[in-house]
């Protein structure tokens, strides 16, 4: 069984921590893995950065303009991955956009990431009718979860699709605005997290965007599996370096 979908099983909400490879500095990256888990961690998403990041805001723009610059890249990610099972058991997925993947060529890209051990991958610009036609099969080939994007403003037609389609958890985007740029929920979030409960969909939701505290991952997680952090962490890793991860994921839980 894939490790994302063991995960899913465990009784507890979970925590899933959100970093840009290659950030602060380029071979920050294993490092912070490791401190993740032995913190307490549920899942990693590890972000491989790009140009052109649309769906994100500008704490991770710029972490990715800073990785691309320290030198990263696709190849270079998975070299530094190459031995992390070693050392990380929990569930690790790869973010990103599908652009460097086409280029690196989508059946090599996950050849690779199930060698390396990567148990899933989120590409919030694959769409999924074109996932569906071309790329399914090459992602079940090696035992990938290709996790999916809703938002508020996602009919209900279009969610019972995607919750057909995916086969670990779905990613729920917490409003319809970029990473970063909320701070907290409103009765418009709590409303859309009811609905999306009542649906009972056969895959369990985590919700991203606008998580950055204790307060906001218990909110998140009143009617979900769990809670995704991302921006409050690289200003974390911006403010303090990668020596006090401790301390962020204390403050989440």
């Amino acid at each position: 069984m894939n490790r994302i979908n063991q995960k899913l099983k465990e009784n507890k909400k979970l925590l899933s921590i959100y970093f840009t490879a290659g950030y602060p500095a380029l071979n920050d990256t294993v490092k912070i893995i490791e401190d993740l888990e032995k913190n307490g961690v549920d899942m990693i998403e590890i972000g491989l950065p790009f140009s052109d990041p649309l769906a994100d805001g500008p704490t991770i723009q710029n972490s990715s303009t800073a990785a691309l610059k320290n030198g990263m890249t696709t190849e270079k990610l998975f070299e530094q991955l190459k031995d992390i099972r070693k050392t990380v058991a929990i569930p690790l997925i790869v973010m990103g956009y599908f652009n460097p993947m086409l280029q690196y060529g989508v059946e090599a890209f996950c050849k690779k990431c199930h060698e390396i051990g990567i148990d899933g991958i989120i590409m919030p610009d694959l769409p999924l009718d074109v996932y569906q036609a071309d790329y399914e099969a090459v992602f079940k080939k090696y035992g990938l979860i290709n996790v999916f994007l809703i938002t508020p403003q996602t009919s209900d037609e279009r969610i019972h699709q995607i919750d057909e389609a995916a086969d670990g958890f779905i990613y729920m985007v917490s409003s319809a605005s970029v990473t970063g740029s909320k701070a907290g929920f409103g009765d418009t979030q709590t409303e859309y997290f009811e609905r999306i409960a009542s649906m009972n969909l056969k895959n369990p939701q985590i919700v991203g965007f606008g998580i950055k505290d204790a307060e906001t991952f218990q909110t998140a997680t009143k009617n979900t599996k769990g809670a995704i952090i991302g921006s409050a962490f690289i200003k974390h890793l911006t403010a303090n370096g990668i020596n006090y991860v401790s301390n962020f994921v204390k403050k989440i839980r």
